[in-house]
């Protein structure tokens, strides 16, 4: 496969407000992934990730399909692959990215599809969306979290069911059970994750980064030692801050504070 197919099966856009969106386009073949898309997908969130130009990144898939998981045609090629090579890991990549990710799910999230929308940090998704863990259906066994995150996400219970029956997951269901944050109408995916992206970048970007990572990193701890982290970084925050920062905060706030407040 050519650098040219490959980049047309990746496409990835900026926008002037410093969002970047990455684009799943095998839409014939329902955004089933080969081994080279992978590396291109993993290297690309790790390029937008490095790039102080962008801010968030939207990953979605073009028409009926987020991803249909990996292409089975080529698994040998995928699976056989270097599994320890965190560079053309996709979900390693998108875990180790500091920025937001959304996932705007415009279809089905099969298997290696539904853990890439697992390691997005905020989900948006069509009525129509499906998310569908067929692991079990073909032998395939998760090497990309899904058989630990969903269960955190949505219970032990649910998650056992959906995984060892492939039971599909509507979009509706995944909102009740905390896997999904929106559901829109079809078409709307992609302007609802562009309205949630533009509401983080008018944040401190600095907070933001910050504010991900204790959550994130936060989660693979018990509480207390989490409520702890989260102290740690505190305190490094404000002792890295000058006079200067500490002046410019409050004059912000008061700002702030003095305009009308928000309907939201």
């Amino acid at each position: 496969m050519d650098q040219t197919r490959i980049e047309n099966l990746i496409l990835v856009t900026r926008d002037r407000n410093g969002i970047a969106t990455i684009t799943i386009n095998r839409p014939k073949s329902l955004n089933s992934l080969t081994r080279p898309m992978m590396v291109r997908l993993a290297r690309q969130i790790n390029a937008l990730g490095k790039d102080e130009s962008v801010r968030v990144i939207i990953l979605t898939g073009s028409g009926r399909a987020f991803c249909s998981g990996v292409d089975l045609t080529a698994a040998e090629n995928v699976f056989k692959g270097d599994v320890k090579d965190v560079e053309t890991d996709t979900v390693a990549q998108m875990e180790l990215c500091k920025k937001p990710i959304i996932g705007a799910i415009n279809g089905f999230a099969v298997t290696a599809g539904f853990e890439i929308a697992l390691a997005c940090d905020i989900l948006i998704a069509a009525r129509g969306a499906k998310f569908m863990d067929t692991h079990s259906r073909f032998g395939i066994f998760p090497s990309w979290g899904l058989s630990q995150k969903l269960s955190r996400i949505i219970g032990a219970n649910r998650a056992r069911e959906a995984s060892l029956t492939a039971m599909p997951i509507s979009a509706e269901q995944a909102e009740r059970w905390g896997l999904v944050n929106h559901v829109v109408e079809e078409g709307e995916v992609l302007r609802k994750a562009q309205e949630v992206a533009e509401a983080i970048v008018k944040e401190n970007q600095d907070l933001v980064l910050r504010y991900k990572a204790v959550i994130n990193d936060g989660l693979k701890l018990d509480l207390g030692h989490a409520l702890s982290l989260e102290k740690e970084r505190a305190h490094a925050y404000y002792s890295g801050m000058s006079k200067d920062q500490f002046q410019k905060m409050q004059e912000f706030i008061a700002g702030r504070s003095s305009k009308k407040p928000s309907k939201l």
